[in-house]
């Protein structure tokens, strides 16, 4: 996301940095390529024009920090600002005092309302621990329950539908009743899509407002149509009061105007955020750490957390444990595999960190997730006693795996070695940050920075350890 707008920015910031002085005119100059970076990211002009007006009052005439240069303090006011137009902080999704909360998703056809509903009904009920019921009230689309019906079941999430033949109020109506029967936390409407300049349908949407009074009433929104859809969010705001926004297909914007503009141009927030076609791709929208991301300077607190919701807590122990006592075999190397494909794409992994978003040489990479699933191809041929003494495995042993896996011997051969010097790393380690880049937070599995176990006969002291695999990037 943001590939585009990151780009342009990165390479107006990097100009300033390391500039031991900036004079006015260098500042205009910058702010000019940077205003029209933020229009062709299609981005609102009158958000634009308070966007440069703000960055410049700060930036010019201003007493420079001591522990900053004149371009890390330009890039402080860039980013300060980035933040500011996007809302400041994350907004959380206010709960009803006196249950269920009522969640009515509103917006246009096509814009993702039933996906985003399944993904929200995921979120609130793995991350929040809420018991969930979700409202097909979509009477019109073809098939619309069926898909929601789906989810359910995916989700293991209740549906409640009463088919295609009542009116969208009456089904909320009901819905919102059996949910207060039967304790639900949540109750989230799938309402159907439609255009603004449909009377009838927008009628209906304030009708079914008006009977439910919803905690949130959460307007989808489509990234990919840039202005068109902050556009949409106004109107819609205007007349079924919309709390918030949730802004999905971000995954396939490069651009990001819609994303900078939503808060700014309506007054609502953008509370999640849809970044893949997955159920688990919906994130909290965090404008700080969007900001960040714009700039190149990653998202590290993003990548933690998608760890911490993605690895067990009692295998990570576990697999410390084994690390520290220097028994780490080829099952836990297969484990922390399987733990970091969990994490989503490992291109959209990788991104999130510092430095990578704004480095040219990077701006085409690319990963080879077949790689992972040839090496684990590879360790599921092996017996268990191969696997746990990996030094074993002979000429004869090879030939088995690679037939067994669909690999060649050279493939094993490979796999061995990369093992083995894991291994190696393990045991040189120091720190428990991420092997060449210091100061990189603790990952769940690592061992905690410092930690001195005591020696053991015949094992090795660790103090460390970096990723369990060879970098498949290519």
């Amino acid at each position: 996301m943001f590939e585009s707008l990151s780009e342009r920015i990165s390479g107006v910031i990097d100009k300033l940095r390391g500039r031991g002085k900036l004079t006015e005119e260098d500042v205009k100059k910058a702010l000019r390529e940077v205003r029209r970076a933020l229009l062709e990211a299609d981005v609102s002009l009158s958000v634009v024009k308070k966007f440069i007006s703000q960055v410049r009052e700060k930036a010019i005439g201003e007493e420079l920090w001591k522990s900053l240069t004149p371009g890390q303090l330009v890039v402080k006011h860039v980013k300060d600002e980035l933040v500011a137009i996007m809302g400041g902080e994350a907004v959380p999704l206010e709960m009803s005092a006196d249950p269920p909360t009522v969640i009515m998703m509103v917006g246009l056809n096509g814009a993702g309302k039933t996906t985003t509903a399944g993904k929200l009904a995921r979120y609130l009920k793995e991350r929040e621990k809420k018991k969930v019921l979700l409202a097909a009230t979509d009477v019109y689309r073809p098939a619309a329950i069926k898909q929601l019906e789906v989810l359910g079941e995916q989700l293991d999430v209740q549906v409640f539908q009463m088919g295609d033949k009542n009116s969208p109020v009456d089904i909320a109506k009901a819905a919102v009743a059996h949910g207060e029967k039967e304790d639900f936390d949540i109750v989230i409407v799938d309402t159907a899509g439609r255009l603004q300049a449909n009377e009838e349908l927008m009628k209906e949407l304030e009708d079914t407002r008006d009977a439910l009074k919803p905690t949130e009433t959460l307007l989808v929104l489509d990234a990919m149509t840039g202005q068109d859809a902050v556009n949409i969010a106004d109107q819609f705001v205007k007349r079924i009061k919309c709390t918030g926004a949730i802004m999905t297909k971000l995954d396939g914007d490069a651009r990001g105007g819609a994303a900078l503009s939503v808060r700014e141009v309506t007054g609502i927030p953008i509370k999640f955020i849809g970044v893949g076609e997955r159920l688990q791709a919906l994130e909290v929208f965090h404008p700080d750490r969007m900001a960040s991301r714009i700039l190149g300077m990653g998202d590290v607190l993003g990548l933690i957390e998608k760890a911490e919701q993605t690895m067990d807590e009692e295998e990570a122990a576990a697999l410390e444990a084994k690390i520290l006592e220097n028994n780490f075999d080829l099952n836990d190397f297969l484990n922390q595999m399987k733990q970091i494909r969990k994490l989503g794409p490992l291109q959209d992994i990788i991104k999130m960190l510092p430095g990578v978003g704004s480095n040219p040489a990077l701006k085409d990479l690319q990963v080879d997730e077949g790689r992972f699933r040839r090496m684990e191809a590879i360790i599921c041929s092996m017996t268990l006693k191969e696997r746990k003494y990996p030094d074993i495995i002979n000429a004869s042993r090879k030939k088995r795996i690679a037939a067994g896996s669909g690999n060649d011997v050279s493939d094993v051969n490979q796999l061995l070695k990369q093992f083995g010097m894991l291994q190696k790393m393990m045991e040189s380690l120091t720190g428990g940050g991420l092997p060449g880049m210091p100061g990189m937070p603790r990952l769940p599995g690592m061992p905690k920075r410092g930690k001195k176990p005591g020696k053991k006969k015949g094992k090795k002291k660790l103090k460390g350890i970096g990723l369990p695999f060879k970098s498949p990037f290519r």
